[in-house]
């Protein structure tokens, strides 16, 4: 357990590093606020998430598929595979489940009022991709030992997911633009910047589109998605439009965010 925490927060670091290194090197779209406030604010959301999930104690995705495996529970326990065969097939499951949970959590007017945190922020950059709210992320959590529960994936598959994801979300908001011809090629299987920014628009049509985070093919087949915004990316206005001013960028106001009925 304590190595594949290890593993995940070195991807973690590493991913984050590389991305904010790429964006300061080479930014696709101008900021419109001070990067210093929004990364305290997105950081210092990851840091109340990681104390929020202790509140869970051994409850962990990886935790879960080790007791479904000693138990025989779940699907993919029906089927014997070969052990990288069982590992592809669990990754693949689980990103269409994480595909399934972002569309209901924009669908479900509860679960909205928690992810709108992530939605709200103004620009979009590789920490957009890990700013959530805390009980977000619990939430999440139960969510996926569920699935696990009932896919029965192997833990190796678990931990490649949970690497696979956080690599993704950061590297899919990252404020970055791939060349056209490589954006073409690789969105054919996965999800770049540019095809989930279209998801950031103020635009409630396209917010409701291009929900992927790793393989962008759960879009095409549910139909959920979206070429690009009207008027292309240069000038698209990023973020929620009834938060269209500072308070994104305050932690304080985000943690507040889910419980307050009105803009202000």
């Amino acid at each position: 357990m304590l190595e594949s925490t290890a593993v995940r927060l070195s991807v973690f670091l590493i991913v984050l590093l590389l991305m904010i290194s790429i964006e300061a090197l080479l930014p696709y779209k101008k900021r419109t606020q001070t990067r210093s406030r929004r990364w305290v604010t997105n950081l210092g959301l990851v840091f109340l998430n990681s104390l929020a999930l202790k509140l869970l104690g051994p409850i962990t995705a990886v935790g879960v598929a080790a007791y479904a495996l000693d138990n025989g529970w779940g699907l993919l326990a029906l089927v014997p595979l070969p052990l990288y065969l069982d590992i592809i097939i669990g990754v693949i499951l689980l990103d269409f489940a994480i595909y399934v949970q972002h569309v209901l959590s924009h669908k479900l007017p509860l679960l909205w009022k928690l992810h709108r945190v992530h939605h709200c922020d103004r620009d979009i950059d590789a920490t957009t991709g890990i700013r959530f709210h805390p009980i977000e992320i619990l939430f999440s959590m139960i969510y996926k030992c569920l699935i696990v529960v009932i896919l029965g994936p192997l833990p190796l598959a678990v931990i490649a997911f949970e690497v696979i994801l956080n690599a993704s979300a950061m590297f899919n908001h990252s404020n970055i633009k791939l060349p056209l011809a490589v954006e073409r090629i690789v969105r054919l299987l996965f999800v770049t910047p540019s095809m989930h920014r279209v998801h950031h628009s103020i635009f409630p049509h396209e917010t409701d589109s291009n929900y992927g985070f790793c393989l962008s093919v759960w879009d095409r087949l549910c139909r959920t998605y979206i070429k690009d915004v009207q008027g292309g990316q240069d000038n698209m206005t990023i973020g929620l439009s009834e938060y269209q001013n500072d308070s994104p960028s305050s932690i304080v106001w985000c943690l507040k965010l889910p419980f307050k009925n009105n803009p202000n």
